[in-house]
Parts: structure tokens; sequence; C-alpha cells
């Protein structure tokens, strides 16, 4: 399966993630021949280690019976070629491993953008961007350095654990209950000992971590701490921070001074345990056991508990993985979709637009946020949304672009019900300039042609300035190529919106959707802005919302949203007189402007 490409079917059922252990096997299902070969190559390259061993107590009973010197050349000539063949088959392991595990981690990473990009906005008005975030990058991160783990110490510890086990039963079968009882003892107390190092190490890193933020505070609460005196203040917390610093490093070096040597110490005692009964076993000559069989077993049985060890202390890393699965099976697994896939295409529009008794109630909300609401609007002709906060104004944005479905009634573009159409091609003929203009870290043109291909420079000039931005652009020290920073942090807030104003308009929508665009921009850039939507939008079905009302006074149709429900509509010229909410808002800003002059 291509890695930059995941089936929809693959996607919706080849992620559990509550049975990780089968969603692990799932995901590397197309690695398998790899991991076979790696698993291969790494037996040999790691070979030595229980070969090692194997010649040199060979070594020492030919020295020791005085063999032929022939069986020692024989034996040193074995031990250095299992060692060199380490290095080129080290490579070929890492080389097989290291593909299958990079394949999956893009394949993974490529579903997940591919889903989002397939989630309805709904799900993203309730998840908060920052924990996607983590999914694509420390989740997927998580779950490969499990599988790498699993891949190094897994093999490492089988490859020690039937190599030892091999070997003894071969050259010293007698020893087999010793290892099978003593080293699994020996190895279950010291994973015990380092999973609870691990919760000191785990509760120290938590105090440095918060003493991290409270430095962070006071550094950036610089100003406001010496402006206010609370120099004195600041000293204590952070005195405080220090000191739970202090107690958990003194609490984890006690304990590793504690718990350490005394793990150590047991496998020093099953170590010379283990050296002292085969010693004795060669020196009375029992057990078949000779004096190199002393050398092999001591080796061995060190092999063994570290083997053993190993395995016990891959758990955490397993859990944290399993976590992981979990996690971005959240995200594969949300039946929370855009189903756009089979439906109708739409290949050109003029813009009419009708909504016909359309109503919206968010989850876990007793009141609908768009109620009963029935407007028509056509091409050239320019709509307002007004109302208070919470009268329901982006959420008949989030249902006219299609990121919400009505929940009753239908909205139509030109005739056509939208929800028997493909969404993404009606988009294609609607720009929206949001309320916060959204930029890259890229060059002016980057940003406005987003998205573009091809777009001459006449085409970006054309659009700059009729969004009124090619004034500041073109003093930019290097015109519409300047990069901007992230989020334009080195141009001014109604710089930045001008340039979302002209990504809008370089597209020539049908439908253009005006979300407090001119909220960030001074009076005399607004004027010069709205002279510029007279043109803009001829031919064009527009619709503003605005808290400005000086914005709207020139709208075709105003409509009053209080509640989800439109209690107004009609011109300013009309509402303002009326009585009712408009005059309510249209009067306390009026009021408001003349008492600020």
């Amino acid at each position: 399966m291509n890695g930059a490409k995941l089936r929809e079917s693959e996607v919706d059922h080849g992620v559990e993630e509550n049975r990780p252990s089968r969603t692990l096997i799932y995901l590397f299902k197309d690695q398998n021949w790899r991991f076979v070969l790696a698993f291969i190559f790494f037996c040999i390259k790691h070979s030595p280690v229980w070969l090692i061993p194997l010649l040199t107590a060979n070594i020492v009973d030919i020295l020791v019976t005085h063999q032929p010197i022939r069986n020692l050349y024989i034996s040193i000539a074995i031990l250095l070629f299992v060692t060199v063949n380490n290095w080129p088959f080290n490579i070929l392991y890492v080389r097989f491993q290291s593909r299958a595990i990079r394949e999956v981690e893009n394949k993974l990473r490529s579903a997940l953008v591919e889903r989002m990009q397939q989630l309805s906005m709904g799900f993203y008005l309730r998840t908060n961007a920052g924990i996607l975030q983590t999914k694509i990058v420390r989740d997927v991160e998580n779950i490969e350095q499990m599988v790498r783990n699993l891949s190094d110490g897994g093999f490492v510890a089988i490859n020690g654990i039937v190599g030892t086990l091999v070997i003894t039963a071969i050259k010293v079968p007698v020893f087999l209950p010793f290892f099978f009882l003593l080293g699994p003892i020996v190895a279950i107390f010291v994973a015990g000992v380092r999973r609870k190092l691990n919760i000191r190490n785990d509760e120290f890193r938590a105090e440095i971590e918060s003493m991290s933020g409270r430095v962070n505070e006071m550094t950036t609460l610089m100003p406001i701490t010496r402006a206010h005196g609370l120099e004195k203040w600041a000293l204590e917390v952070m005195s405080n921070s220090f000191t739970n610093v202090r107690r958990a490093g003194l609490n984890l070096d006690s304990f590793n001074a504690k718990f350490g040597a005394m793990a150590w110490v047991l496998l020093q005692f099953a170590n010379v345990t283990c050296l002292a009964v085969s010693g004795y076993c060669a020196y009375s000559h029992k057990a078949g056991v000779t004096t190199g069989d002393v050398v092999l077993l001591t080796s061995l049985f060190s092999q063994l508990t570290g083997s053993l060890t190993l395995m016990f202390s891959l758990m955490p890393q397993i859990s944290r993985g399993f976590t992981s699965i979990k996690s971005i099976g959240e995200v594969l697994n949300s039946p929370d979709l855009e189903h756009n896939d089979g439906k109708l295409k739409m290949s050109e529009i003029t813009g009419v637009v009708v909504f016909e008794k359309v109503t919206f109630t968010y989850p876990g909300v007793t009141n609908a946020a768009i109620n009963d609401v029935s407007v028509s609007a056509n091409p050239g002709e320019m709509i307002a949304l007004v109302g208070p906060s919470g009268a329901g104004k982006s959420t008949f944005i989030n249902l006219l672009i299609g990121f919400l479905p009505p929940q009753a009634g239908r909205i139509l573009i030109d005739g056509h019900d939208t929800a028997e159409y493909d969404l993404r091609t009606i988009r294609r003929f609607i720009s929206v300039v949001p309320q916060e203009s959204v930029l890259i870290d890229g060059t002016v043109f980057e940003n406005v042609s987003y998205g573009l291909h091809g777009v001459s420079q006449e085409r970006m000039r054309a659009a700059l300035v009729a969004a009124n931005a090619w004034g500041f652009v073109s003093e930019l020290p290097y015109g519409v190529e300047t990069i901007i920073g992230e989020r334009g942090a080195r141009i001014s807030g109604g710089q930045k919106q001008r340039l979302a104003i002209a990504r809008a308009l370089i597209r020539d929508p049908q439908i253009l959707i005006l979300d407090e665009a001119t909220s960030a921009l001074d009076s005399e850039s607004e004027k010069e802005i709205q002279k510029a939507f007279v043109t803009l939008m001829a031919n064009r079905t527009t619709f503003v919302v605005a808290h400005r009302l000086s914005t709207v006074q020139k709208a075709d149709v105003i409509l009053v949203l209080d509640r989800g429900k439109v209690v107004e509509r009609g011109q300013h010229s009309d509402l303002s007189h009326a009585g009712g909410v408009y005059q309510r808002l249209f009067e306390a800003q009026t009021f408001n402007g003349e008492s600020n002059r």
C-alpha cells in the first residue's frame, strides 16, 4: 500500500483502538517480510553474544586439557569471524527494520491528515487543535518508538533467552532447572525495582516541569511584578518550587541508593550462586561440568537474567504505545464525517441562495442556534446579518458554507438542495473572509494565492489593489515576495485583514462571505474597502456579518437575528426607525461614537 495514501475502508476498519495489539499487527501487515528479514539479520549479527561464551568456554577447555593447538586456532578464527559479521548484518538489520517502521509512521500520519480533511467542522468545534497536533506528532512518535524498542529490545531478549536455553540444553542440560527457577525470580525483582525507579523519575520530572513553568511565568510577569512591588512574593513562589524540586530529587537519590544497590547485589548474588554451583560441580567432577562450562554457565546466566529484565522493562513503553493507538483511533474511527463521496457535483453556480425553514441545534443545547429561518438572496445582492452576540450569525454562515448540516429545512443554491451535492464542489465558488485572518509563515504572494496554481503577477496585483492592500505591500522590502512571519507577525492587524480579503477576492467567487471582514481596519481604510466592495459585489451574492452597523447601511437586506430567529428584516432606512432591535443597536453605536469624539 502506498504510504502517502490510505483507503477509506482501511481507515474505517483497520484501526481498533480497543484492541491495540490487533491494530499493531494490522498496521504492519504489509511490512511482515521486512521484519522477518530484519529478525534473521539481527539473529546473525547478535549471534556473537551467545557464541562468544561458548567459544570462550571451548578455548578454556582446550587450554586446560592441552588439546592440539590447531583446535585453539580454529576456535579463535570462528570467534573473529562471528565478531566481524556483526558489522554488515547490523547494517542490513537496521535498513529493513527502519524502512518498515518509517513506512508505517508515514502511513499513519497520512491517514490522520486525510481523515481530518473528511471530518465535519462540528468535530473541530468540539476538539482542541493542540490535541489533534499531538495525535499527528507525539502519538505517532510513541507508536514508532514502541515498535523500535520492541524490535531492538525484544529481539535482544528473545535471542538471549533462546540462545541461553538452547546452548545450556546442549552443553550442560542438568543446569536447565536452575536457570528456569532462579533466572525469572531475579528478573522480576529487578524489573519491579526499575518500575518504582521510573515512578520516582516521573515525579522528579514533573517537579522540574512545574518549576520551568514557574520560571516562565516569572519572566513573563516581570513588568507587572516590578510595577506593583511584588518581588518578595515572586521570590517566595520560586523558593517553594525549588524546595519541591529538591525534595523530589532527594527522594529519587535515596531510592537509587537503596534499591539500585539492592538490585545490583541480588544480580551479583545470583551470578555468584551460579558460579559457586557450577564451580563445585566442575571441581567434584559431577554432572559432567568442565572448567570451560563454568565460564559458559556464568556468562549465560547473566545473559538470561539481563534478557528477562529487558523484557519486563519494555512494558511501560508498550503501554504508552497502546495508549497512543487508542488516541489516533479516536480520529480515524470518528463517525463525525462530512459525506461527499458519490454525491452530485456542481460545475458552476450563479449564486442564488435560499434558506427554507432552516433549523439547527448544537448537541447538548436546548435552544436552537438557528430556528425556522427562511431567507433568499440573488446575485448582486448584499445580505447583512446583525444582532447581539449569540444571536446565531456565525451558525448561519457555517450552515451556508456547509460546515453544519440543517436538522430541519433545506438550503438551496441555484435551486439545488446542497444536501444532495458534494459540498467540496460548491465551496469552490465561495470565498470567506473570517473575523480573524489566518496567515501562514510565507510571502505575501503565497498567502494571497494559497491553494491556487499559476497565479500571474497581474492577477495578484489586481486582488491586492481591490482589497486596498497594494499600498502597503508595494512598500515592503521585497513587495509580494516579502515573508510576513508566522500568523503575519511582521504586519499590522489591519494589513493582515486586507491580505485575507485579497485572498478571497483572487478566487473570483460567486458567493462572498465577509465575517467581520473590516473589524480590524481603521476608519479611513474601512472607507476605502467599502468603495472597493461596490465594484466587487457586482453580480456576486454577498453575505456580511457585522457588529459595526456603519458597514451594512447600504445592504439590500438586513437580517436582524436574535436567539436564532429573524426578528427583523429590511433596509437601514426602515429598520433604524422601526423601534426594534436594530434601532437600539444603531442608536447605541451612534451614541458611543459621538461621545468618543
